[in-house]
């Protein structure tokens, strides 16, 4: 099951990506894989997080493909400092491993994706298409480590949503847009704006793969 949500919006630019991983074959195969899509141009690269961070913020590209295990600083770490100086920039976490304890770290961190180094050249580049554009990605192997399995018991909600908001919370957590909420469940969108405003106050002031998280984990995303 792959958990791939719909892009809120589409850039008119080929995508600006920066790459960071240790091993320079694989950076040589992704670069070679990326170089044939026209949407998608290769910034710069890196070989560990502290040099990542330094790239993206000389670079400021749409993305940072970044492995999660490099040496002076991992992934997860860089992607924890990039969620603090320039959250603006998409982390898509690369790997070879599919550890839930891996995935949720790095939703935990702020990375709006998760993909695993033997995905096809196809469903890579559509992972960096909708991190770019406000969306999420996660590949077959991971998405049930996110989702996990379905249960008839009630989720206890320690945020106190009406129901309402658990709806707005659901798409929003999915990456639709005001527009497309709005029109889903029959009302304006200044009331899904609204709607919004009270999430925010009531469960933080989160990210896009944190609402996921928080929607995941009261059972809202089946």
């Amino acid at each position: 099951m792959t958990l791939h949500s719909p892009s809120p919006h589409a850039l008119d630019r080929p995508i600006r990506v920066l790459l960071a991983d240790d091993h320079e074959l694989v950076r040589d195969g992704i670069r070679a894989r990326l170089r044939r899509v026209p949407e998608v141009e290769v910034v710069g690269e890196a070989t560990n997080g502290r040099d990542a961070l330094a790239l993206a913020r000389d670079l400021r590209p749409d993305v940072l493909l970044m492995d999660v295990s490099m040496p002076v600083m991992n992934g997860l770490e860089a992607a924890m400092q990039l969620r603090k100086t320039q959250p603006e920039i998409a982390v898509l976490i690369l790997s070879i491993y599919d550890n839930p304890e891996y995935v949720r770290g790095v939703v935990q961190a702020g990375a709006r994706g998760y993909i695993l180094k033997d995905i096809s050249a196809t469903e890579m580049i559509t992972a960096i298409k909708s991190v770019a554009t406000g969306g999420y990605y996660f590949s077959s192997a991971v998405g049930p480590t996110l989702v996990g399995a379905n249960t008839s018991a009630p989720v206890e909600d320690p945020y106190g949503l009406t129901d309402r908001e658990r709806q707005v919370l659901t798409a929003v957590a999915k990456g639709q847009p005001n527009k497309d909420i709005a029109a889903e469940l029959g009302i304006s969108v200044r009331t899904v704006e609204s709607h919004r405003l009270n999430l925010r106050e009531k469960v933080g002031n989160k990210n896009a793969a944190q609402l996921y998280k928080v929607a995941q984990d009261l059972g809202l995303l089946d």
